[in-house]
């Protein structure tokens, strides 16, 4: 089964400071192309959204992958589609960012 790709508001608002802060630090061709690769790898848990480590004791049903060592992505699986909830680059404290979403998100 296919499931459908969601960025929660506060996941979409978490690339594009990432893709300021790459742009600021390393250029837009860079940041474009960093953006590009997590999208991409967001796009593949369509087919196998079962993976990570679940983190329960943040919220149920949560769990968190990384990307290239330097980012952490938050995300829940419902029924027909994977939720990302948020994508925290560099360390920053996720259980300070993971907050009970509303999740009747269309």
């Amino acid at each position: 089964m296919t499931r459908e790709i969601v960025f929660s508001p506060e996941a979409l608002a978490d690339l594009l400071s990432l893709y300021d802060y790459v742009a600021d630090q390393s250029g837009e061709s860079c940041a474009v192309a960093y953006i590009t690769r997590i999208e991409a790898y967001c796009a593949g848990f369509a087919e196998f959204p079962e993976r990570g480590m679940r983190r329960d004791e943040l919220r149920e049903g949560l769990r968190v992958v990384g990307f290239e060592r330097r980012v952490t992505i938050a995300f829940h699986v419902e029924p027909d589609r994977v939720v990302f909830d948020r994508i925290l680059y560099g360390g920053r404290n996720m259980e300070g960012a993971i907050a009970q979403p509303d999740r009747d998100m269309t």
